[in-house]
C-alpha cells in the first residue's frame, strides 16, 4: 500500500505512507493468543517487492508503518435474508479493549501505528499497489 488515511468528523485522524492498512475486527472469544499471533504475523509479513519483483520483504524492510482501522462489519453474516446480521463481532466492551491492546503490542514491536477511533464514523481513503489484500485469522 501506497499511503492510507482515516478521516473523523473532517479532520484526519491517522495517516501513513507505505505500509498496511488493516481492518480488524474481533469475536466473543478472541484474547490475547489471537493477538499475540496476529502481530507476530503481520510485522513478519514479507509481502513488499525486493530488487527481483518478489514478495519478499516485511515491514521493517521498506520502513513501513500501520494504520489499524476498526471494523466490526467483518463479522456480518448475510446468509438468510437481506440484511447482515453481526451478532458474530465481539461487543465494544469487549472488542475496543482488544483493539486498544492489538494497537499497542503492534507499536511494542517498533513499528509505528496510526490507528481509527473505535465506533466512530470513519472516512477511510487508501491507494493499494497491487492491489494485495490478505486476511488474517487464528
Amino acid at each position: 500500500m501506497n499511503h492510507a488515511q482515516v478521516t473523523i468528523d473532517g479532520t484526519v485522524f491517522g495517516k501513513i505512507g507505505r505500509g498496511f492498512m488493516l481492518l480488524v475486527g474481533f469475536g466473543p472469544d478472541d484474547g490475547d493468543e489471537q493477538l499475540d499471533y496476529l502481530v507476530h504475523k503481520i510485522v513478519n509479513l514479507r509481502v513488499f517487492e525486493d530488487e527481483n519483483g518478489k514478495m519478499n520483504r516485511g515491514l521493517n524492510d521498506v520502513n513501513g508503518a500501520i494504520l489499524s482501522i476498526s471494523q466490526f462489519t467483518l463479522y456480518a453474516n448475510t446468509q438468510k435474508g437481506n440484511r447482515p446480521s453481526f451478532t458474530k463481532a465481539a461487543k465494544p466492551a469487549i472488542a475496543a479493549p482488544l483493539y486498544d491492546r492489538f494497537n499497542a503490542k503492534l507499536a511494542a514491536t517498533g513499528v509505528h501505528v496510526e490507528t481509527g477511533q473505535f465506533g466512530a464514523d470513519m472516512k477511510v481513503d487508501l491507494e493499494n499497489d497491487g492491489p494485495t489484500t490478505i486476511t488474517f485469522e487464528k
